[in-house]
């Protein structure tokens, strides 16, 4: 078998200090675990547009389609908010999405029992607590056509278009059920029926894939609107096991879900595509949070959403799961032994910098397997 190949894109902001502390756990993995990957890296984002005058250049692109998987950081900031829109760094992760046809949007949000204080909700409500969201990614509003400014009975108006096709429905409720499967067996499927022709027609396609499919016949199916869901969110999230929904409503709720864990700065994602005819996927990792330019430069971005991120790669494109289970465990023990960054300090805590804290994870790694 061929090496497989990382595309790096630590992108903007706090990006390249988290993607620093990934780096370093690569070396680990390589020098501990037998991880032999072949590493390339790229500009994304502002950095791509300050060198390129674009958010992304067609040469990474046509790398990223070949990868067996991306990682990147983060991007944006407010020195590109007066850039045409069309090469904001936004536009980058976008085309991304878009052209590597990363539709499935995986967002766990699960609570360390270390963390329960850095919720604002009562630890009985979260503790144990373990969702994961799978947001469409590449339909929906966010894509639709016709979008941007028209002249309406001689006013300015503007238009975004919300569209889903059957296809794009099913594929990213199967990639749900396939996912509930091997979890609690249940899934929410999220939209707005109630006054959306898309809500309906989502809910019709969800519950037609389900009833059609026996293998998903173990798996409770239940829909909810995603104004109810949000509220449930913080009443009663554990509650929920899977939950499946749109490009818009997924972005929101998943946000929400981030923060009944405390930070934003805990947690990762996966984005993936269809697989091919030999079972491989385009993948996209990257930390929930965003780029953080207020902290940029200070070593003071906790580094374990990035870390987790690269779990994440393992577990679904490196088919090394093993490898992140120990990564899973070591982060665990870091938090329960007291070591924090910054944004998850409590009374108490040893507070350390994005270094610091990668140090750590990489110390409790060397402990587990008794180096």
């Amino acid at each position: 078998m061929s090496t497989p190949t990382l595309l790096l894109l630590p992108g903007d902001g706090i990006g390249p200090e988290v993607f620093a502390e990934v780096l370093k756990l690569i070396d680990w993995l390589a020098r501990h675990r037998g991880l032999d990957v072949t590493t390339r890296d790229g500009l994304v984002g502002g950095a791509c547009y300050d060198r390129h005058g674009v958010a992304l250049t067609d040469e990474t692109l046509a790398e990223a389609m070949e990868a067996d998987a991306v990682l990147l950081g983060a991007v944006g900031g407010p020195k590109y908010d007066n850039v045409p829109r069309e090469v904001r760094p936004e536009a980058g992760l976008l085309r991304l999405r878009k052209e590597m046809d990363l539709f499935a949007n995986l967002r766990p949000a699960l609570t360390f029992k270390a963390l329960l204080d850095a919720s604002t909700l009562k630890p009985e409500v979260i503790e144990g607590l373990d969702i994961l969201i799978v947001r469409e990614l590449t339909g929906g509003v966010y894509f639709g056509r016709p979008r941007g400014m028209q002249t309406f009975e001689g006013e300015e108006r503007c238009v975004d278009t919300q569209a889903y096709s059957q296809a794009e429905v099913e594929r990213v409720a199967r990639v749900a059920f396939d996912l509930a499967a091997k979890r609690g067996h249940k899934v929410h499927s999220v939209e707005k029926a109630n006054v959306m022709e898309t809500g309906a027609f989502w809910r019709r396609v969800v519950s037609g894939l389900h009833a059609a499919n026996p293998e998903f016949s173990a798996i409770e199916l239940q829909h909810m609107y995603a104004d109810n869901c949000a509220m449930q969110l913080v009443r009663n999230p554990k509650q929920f096991d899977v939950i499946v929904t749109d490009n818009l409503f997924g972005d929101l709720l998943s946000d929400c879900a981030a923060m009944l864990t405390g930070s934003l700065g805990m947690l990762p994602s996966a984005s993936l595509g269809a697989p091919d005819a030999s079972g491989r996927r385009r993948a996209m990792y990257e930390p929930v949070h965003g780029s953080a330019p207020d902290i940029a430069g200070q070593g003071k971005a906790n580094p374990l959403a990035m870390l987790l991120s690269f779990g994440m790669a393992l577990r679904y494109s490196l088919d090394r799961g093993a490898d992140a289970d120990l990564l899973d465990k070591a982060v665990e023990n870091v938090l329960a032994a007291g070591i924090r960054t910054g944004d998850i300090a409590g009374p108490g805590a040893t507070v350390v910098s994005t270094s610091g804290m990668g140090d750590a994870v990489l110390a409790e790694l060397d402990r587990l397997i008794g180096a």
